[in-house]
């Protein structure tokens, strides 16, 4: 099996980059389970562009270094949101359908934005449009062919760069090798490595965790975004109730029925998706209750169910009309700021190897994401990589080979609780110090043939602990990042984190 290009991973990152690839050569986009079972399938809050009549790039672009709370690369936001509005455009163009009111493009305002510029499909199924529109479009190039398998496990390394990718073919039980010219990591998220999560099961930081391995530099991989409302019913999976609630005039309540957010931040329900994190597990911890509410009672029934159809009935499902009754809910974690280091066109420190979507680290979203920005850079920057790619064409192929195979003994919910436990909302020296301590000394052992849940601890006990070390190394608080020992953020920390198999943590 050997592809021109190799896409790991068909969320909307991975199929804009094929897409742009189509013309060079022979692309296989690898799914890890299924197609359809990606981060970009569960997006629901929006994606932003400066579309608006009453919006600019400017003001978009400003937003976005805010809520980074000063690690945002200010070049990279700036090709966000400069590329932002074509790259939507684009997606009309290829049949992509936004709603609208009265033929327009219907526009919502998300906390932390100045303006509203945030795009809806289908009401709360943004990201499932946007891969079914890019899907179709990829589907449609011959040269692009689509392959699902349980797992990419490792990548193939010849001097330095890297020459494809091992995968885990579960059902036949062996691993197969596919060679290309150059390879992407659009894998999607890490929200698995925690317990909670609103991320789907197949995000356990596998980009990251086989990057690393490989020898890629890791960057800001301690800033994780914990969304401050998951769905918090017994049995029911962690379901994201989309920031737009808020924004459409939702309230946060405590037990006993007190609008509470006044006591940690002036803009209420619209602070940034840290501050209301922390401000969910401060009343908590104040009160001694195991959720608060997200309470739409007050709004128009009818309109919440067509403006929130895929949340309404999920919701439903699990005993709780949103339209009725207050909505428990409980922070989980969300989407990962920090991946692995790329330039602005996707390229890592390897050479061949390159990273778009949330396993990358393009620096856009320094220390916090601002809301319904990481659609945008899937589409932005995937269709950059690909470009980048483009001048492999021709490029010999290597050999290369894969480290060797050895599992931690620990069960995945363990690992996952470590994560969740010690490197959650808030962390401390001694929690991460402990987390540390734990990971590394899981026994490794080594196995003959692993399966798809063996390749999955490996991962997450890999991601774990590079969020332990790196979360350790940065003695302040800052966005997504809480430590209750360093609760300032600190100048000198004003840099961002880099890690490999070769150094530890360092700022630069």
């Amino acid at each position: 099996m050997n592809p021109d290009f190799l896409v790991v991973g068909a969320g909307v990152a991975g199929l804009r980059a094929a897409i742009e690839l189509a013309e060079a050569g022979e692309v296989l986009v690898v799914a890890k389970d299924t197609l359809q079972e990606s981060s970009s399938e569960y997006a629901q809050g929006g994606v932003a562009a400066a579309l608006s009549d009453d919006d600019e790039v400017e003001l978009h672009e400003q937003d976005t270094l805010v809520a980074g709370d000063g690690l945002s690369d200010r070049e990279a936001v700036h090709v966000l949101v400069e590329n932002g509005p074509r790259a939507i455009e684009q997606l009309i163009e290829w049949g992509a359908a936004f709603d609208r009111i009265g033929g327009k493009l219907q526009f919502a305002r998300e906390g932390a934005h100045s303006r509203s510029r945030v795009l809806h499909a289908h009401g709360d199924s943004t990201g499932r449009e946007m891969a079914r529109t890019l899907y179709e479009k990829a589907a449609s190039l011959p040269s692009i062919h689509f392959r699902s398998f349980s797992a990419i496990t490792d990548l193939l390394v010849e001097d330095g760069q890297v020459a494809g990718a091992v995968a885990c073919d579960e059902r036949e039980r062996r691993s197969v090798k596919i060679q290309a010219r150059a390879t992407l990591l659009a894998s999607g998220g890490l929200g698995h490595v925690f317990l909670e999560t609103t991320n789907p099961d197949v995000a356990t930081g596998d980009g990251v965790a086989v990057a690393y391995r490989a020898g890629a530099e890791i960057g800001d991989i301690e800033f994780v975004q914990f969304h401050p409302t998951a769905l918090h019913v017994e049995g029911a999976p962690r379901f994201l109730l989309s920031e737009a609630l808020r924004g459409d005039g939702a309230y946060l309540r405590n037990g006993a029925g007190e609008r509470f957010m006044s006591r940690y931040d002036e803009r209420l329900e619209l602070a940034p998706r840290d501050v209301v994190s922390r401000s969910i597990a401060s009343e908590l911890k104040r009160t001694g209750e195991t959720h608060v509410y997200v309470d739409l009672t007050h709004l128009d029934g009818p309109y919440l169910k067509e403006r929130f159809p895929r949340i309404y009935e999920t919701c439903l499902r699990f005993g709780v009309d949103i339209t009725q009754a207050p909505v428990p809910v409980h922070p989980a974690a969300h989407y990962a700021m920090g991946g692995v280091r790329t330039d602005l066109n996707g390229r890592t420190t390897m050479g061949r190897l390159f990273a778009a979507g949330e396993v990358a680290c393009t620096g856009v979203h320094g220390a916090n994401r601002l809301a319904s920005n990481s659609l945008l850079e899937g589409v932005v920057f995937g269709a950059r990589a690909g470009a980048a790619m483009r001048e492999l064409a021709g490029a010999p192929r290597l050999g290369g080979s894969a480290p060797a195979i050895s599992i931690p003994d620990m069960r995945a919910d363990d690992l996952r609780r470590i994560a969740w436990d010690k490197c959650g909302l808030v962390r401390s020296a001694a929690s991460l110090s402990e987390a540390v301590s734990l990971l590394s000394d899981s026994r490794m052992e080594a196995m003959s043939h692993p399966h798809r849940a063996d390749f999955e601890r490996r991962n997450i006990r890999d991601v774990a602990l590079l969020i332990a070390r790196c979360g350790l190394a940065r003695e302040e608080s800052r966005g997504g990042h809480y430590r209750e020992d360093f609760p300032k953020s600190r100048t000198e920390f004003q840099k961002h984190s880099s890690i490999s198999i070769d150094h530890e943590p360092t700022f630069r």
